[in-house]
C-alpha cells in the first residue's frame, strides 16, 4: 500500500425546478440521509460526464451541467466503522432534461424535490454539511465557467507511454 494520501474524487449535482431541489434519499453507513445526486468519479469520464451519469442512475433524470458551483474538500468519519475519508467534491449545477422509468442505483431509496425550506428543515438527516453549503452557494450565484476544467485525452482514451 502506498504512503501518499489521496482524497476520493467525488461529483455533485444542484438541480433546482420551479424552487425545488432535486435530491436523493439514500441508505448510508450512518442510516437512511439526503444528499444531491453525486457520487465517485469513475475511470475514463470527466468530471462533467461523471455528474451526468451519477444524476441518471440515482435519479433517473438527464442532466447537463452547464457552471461548477464550486470544488469542496471536507473529511468524514463513519459512526459505524470508524473510518476516516476525506472526499474532494466538484459541484454542479445545470439543465434536468427527461426523467426515465428505471430502476435506482443501488441504496437509493428515492429521488425527492424539496424546498429549501424543507431542506432546512431536514438539515439533520442531510448526509454531510456540504448539501446545503452547495446550495446556498448556487442560490449566491456563485458559479465558473465548465471552460475552468480541462481533461487531457489520455483519460478518455489509450494511455501513451
Amino acid at each position: 500500500m502506498s504512503d501518499i494520501w489521496k482524497p476520493s474524487v467525488t461529483v455533485a449535482a444542484v438541480i433546482e425546478r420551479d424552487g425545488r431541489f432535486l435530491l436523493v434519499e439514500e441508505e448510508t453507513s450512518d442510516g437512511v440521509r439526503f444528499n444531491q445526486p453525486a457520487g465517485h468519479l469513475d475511470p475514463n469520464e470527466t468530471l462533467e460526464q461523471a455528474v451526468a451519469r451519477e444524476t441518471m442512475e440515482e435519479t433517473a433524470h438527464e442532466f447537463t451541467p452547464t457552471d461548477l458551483v464550486g470544488v469542496y474538500m471536507s473529511r468524514y468519519l463513519s459512526s459505524r466503522t470508524h473510518t476516516e475519508v476525506t472526499y474532494l467534491r466538484f459541484t454542479f449545477s445545470g439543465k434536468v432534461g427527461a426523467n426515465y422509468d428505471m430502476p435506482l442505483d443501488t441504496g437509493i431509496l428515492r429521488a425527492i424535490w424539496m424546498t429549501y425550506d424543507e431542506m432546512q428543515a431536514t438539515r439533520s438527516r442531510h448526509r454531510s454539511d456540504l448539501v446545503m453549503q452547495c446550495v446556498d452557494d448556487y442560490l449566491a450565484g456563485k458559479r465558473a465557467p465548465l471552460s475552468l476544467l480541462y481533461t487531457h485525452a489520455s483519460v478518455l482514451g489509450e494511455l501513451h507511454v
